[in-house]
């Protein structure tokens, strides 16, 4: 990933829902939720979180599936570890065991 993409990705988690919204899909796993599950589980309108789930999408942080007429969304992984690899970049001066603890939580064995 790199910078501009990472300022989107960034300015997409900068707001409450959309935060909330990424963190939900990490939870669901590789189930993922439909769009109405989301917003039933936020308390978010469906008009608002239409527009939260492009933003997101957009980022590159979360996918989406349609199934029939409506929508499944994930997390978007290979995004997030994107995201995440951008700030480690250059991590501990290139020191990697330093850093190996805090990648290996992040990365929580997948």
């Amino acid at each position: 990933m790199d910078k501009l993409m990472s300022l989107t990705a960034f300015s997409a988690l900068s707001q409450e829902t959309r935060l909330d919204v990424v963190r939900l899909l990490i939870q669901a796993g590789n189930d993922g939720m439909a769009a109405g599950e989301i917003g039933d589980a936020l308390g978010v309108k469906q008009n608002t979180m239409s527009a939260n789930l492009s933003v997101l999408a957009h980022a590159g942080l979360i996918r989406f599936v349609r199934e029939g007429r409506s929508i499944r969304y994930f997390a978007d992984y290979d995004g997030l570890k994107g995201l995440l690899g951008f700030l480690m970049q250059d991590c501990c001066g290139g020191h990697k065991d330093l850093c190996q603890p805090f990648i290996d939580q992040v990365m929580c064995g997948c």
